[in-house]
């Protein structure tokens, strides 16, 4: 055996390789970080402006974005708050901190997300008088196999819907992955939230019958995906519930936030 063919040297340049390619996968990752973190924050834009019906192709989502102002809002009162900073506010990490999150029971918790966050982000929309055109709200929750993320829009009597998205979750492809059909999509807007003072939306088994006296709170059905429209029900009727945005709604239209 060659000295070049040496155990020893072997190693060595087995270890040398492993600290090069160390150096330039984390060089590469503190230099594109602030790019990763720009595209983030756009496609966060994006989405919020696509469940709210405002996308529009061609335009760029910082212009389209000027329209719709983000407040934080305090879902224990549910009241505007300045107790943190919109900007740097990370919603998910709040919702594991036991010091920023309240425990739910199994009553409480309809969208099996065992922890709801005290402060929530919130995008207005306002019209060219200065009132509210529209409200979208962020909206998470257990479908089969995973948490949907998403953003639900509603009109300005915070009653009915404009628009429903989500932009993360692992819902079977062809079933419960039909949450991102864009005809599933647009049954959404024009269906109401609340009847008797109630939470009343939800999904259906199949299509809705337009004469159906309950026609206006419910959703056509996902195909072959009953837990994860199960799932979806749930979470929507959540967030927009007492233990949700419901509190924020009711002070919004009263004027008491």
């Amino acid at each position: 055996m060659s000295s070049n063919d040496s155990i020893q040297k072997t190693l060595i340049v087995a270890f040398s390789l492993c600290i090069v390619c160390s150096v330039i996968v984390s060089t590469a990752a503190v230099l594109l970080k602030p790019t990763q973190e720009i595209n983030k924050t756009l496609d966060r834009k994006r989405n919020i402006l696509a469940a709210a019906g405002m996308l529009q192709e061609g335009v760029g989502v910082e212009e389209q974005f000027a329209q719709v102002s983000t407040r934080v809002v305090d879902l224990r009162t549910g009241t505007f708050s300045d107790a943190v900073d919109p900007e740097e506010f990370d919603q998910r990490k709040a919702a594991k901190d036991p010091a920023e999150s309240m425990a739910l029971s199994a009553a409480q918790d309809q969208a099996k997300i065992s922890r709801r966050e005290n402060y929530a982000l919130v995008y207005l929309v306002e019209d060219g008088q200065g009132d509210i055109d529209k409200i979208i709200l962020p909206i998470h929750g257990y479908g089969l196999w995973s948490t949907l993320y998403g953003f639900i829009a509603l009109e300005s009597d915070g009653n009915t819907v404009a628009g429903l998205g989500f932009y993360e979750h692992g819902e079977t492809p062809g079933l419960g992955g039909e949450v991102d059909n864009p005809r599933w999509k647009a049954v959404w807007p024009g269906k109401e939230v609340y009847r008797d003072d109630e939470v009343a939306i939800g999904l259906i088994k199949g299509a809705v019958d337009p004469s159906n006296a309950s026609a206006a709170w419910q959703i056509d059905g996902l195909a072959g995906a009953t837990l994860t429209a199960r799932g979806v029900t749930n979470l929507v009727q959540f967030w927009l519930g007492e233990n949700g945005f419901e509190p924020f709604l009711n002070n919004l239209k009263s004027g008491e936030v």
